[in-house]
């Protein structure tokens, strides 16, 4: 278990975004893949407002899937936390727009709840900064939501460090979490995580499987990796076990409060990223995989 806020989740969360843009499965393989997240321990779900496809699809589908998911559950829910986001949005062509005013921002994590069908929403997360707009006030507007119980804890996401101290002094404790891209391949986010874990913040790393090719769990060789990152095949096929639950369990190791959301589009991906919670690397095998 890692803690965002004071709320315990699985160590491995499940990333919503593929379920729900294009390309996504369909309804029934979606629902099939947040239940096997849920049976395998994962707590924490991520979605946001702008992950639907951008024909024919509409803001809020990714929140709306996630409801009905947990509602046709048949386990435990009340200890899930769902986590989204606002501020972005999609284009027809399939680009992403920001948009980080405030009153719409207020807008939209009411009609978040709303999709979500819940009084409050549990992690709303600034999805990312917009240059047009003083990323202060684009902070105050979560300030809002929290002050009228919209929303339980904040999040900020594809922030610097300078954002992070911004956030923590408009937010104080109400801010717990970071969401910045990070993996084996784009580790330029190092000097967030190291405040994240200073500050006690989760760092919730999204696309955390970045540089690691598909492994045979995908019907595709492990040889196709790139081969700067060979050493997470060498010690998955040392384990057992899958390159990607590899690169989770790396991560995990990294720092106490690293949480990753990997997206996953099938049951079998889902349950294969939940396992790396109890995939404990050796010091060997971290030395080999690098800093």
């Amino acid at each position: 278990m890692r803690y965002v806020g004071d709320v315990a989740v699985g160590a491995v969360g499940l990333g919503a975004m593929p379920l729900s843009i294009e390309g996504h499965p369909d309804e029934a393989r979606a629902v099939a893949t947040v239940h096997a997240a849920l049976d395998a321990g994962v707590t924490l779900i991520d979605t946001a407002d702008s992950y639907h496809a951008p024909a024919g699809g509409a803001p809020g589908d990714g929140e709306l899937l996630v409801a009905r998911a947990l509602a046709a559950y048949g386990g435990a829910r009340d200890r899930v936390l769902v986590a989204t986001k606002g501020g972005r949005g999609r284009t027809p062509d399939g680009g992403w727009t920001v948009d980080g005013d405030p009153a719409r921002l207020r807008r939209a994590a009411q009609a978040s709840a709303r999709r979500l069908g819940v009084e409050a929403i549990g992690l709303y997360q600034l999805h990312k900064p917009d240059p047009a707009v003083p990323y202060a006030e684009s902070l105050g507007a979560l300030r809002d939501l929290l002050d009228a119980g919209t929303v339980r804890m904040a999040g900020v996401s594809n922030v610097d460090v300078a954002q992070i101290r911004l956030a923590r002094e408009i937010l104080g404790h109400r801010l717990v979490s970071v969401q910045n891209r990070w993996s084996p391949a784009v580790r330029d986010s190092e000097p967030e995580l190291r405040l994240c874990t200073e500050l006690g913040l989760a760092f919730l790393p999204w696309s955390p499987l970045g540089g690691i090719s598909r492994s045979s769990l995908d019907g595709a060789s492990a040889q196709a990796a790139d081969p700067r990152f060979g050493a997470f095949h060498r010690v998955a096929r040392e384990r057992g076990v899958s390159p990607q639950r590899v690169a989770l369990a790396w991560a995990l190791a990294r720092s106490p409060v690293v949480v990753p959301i990997p997206g996953a589009s099938r049951p079998e991906t889902a349950r294969d990223s939940a396992a790396a919670a109890e995939l404990a690397l050796d010091g060997r095998e971290l030395e080999l995989l690098g800093p």
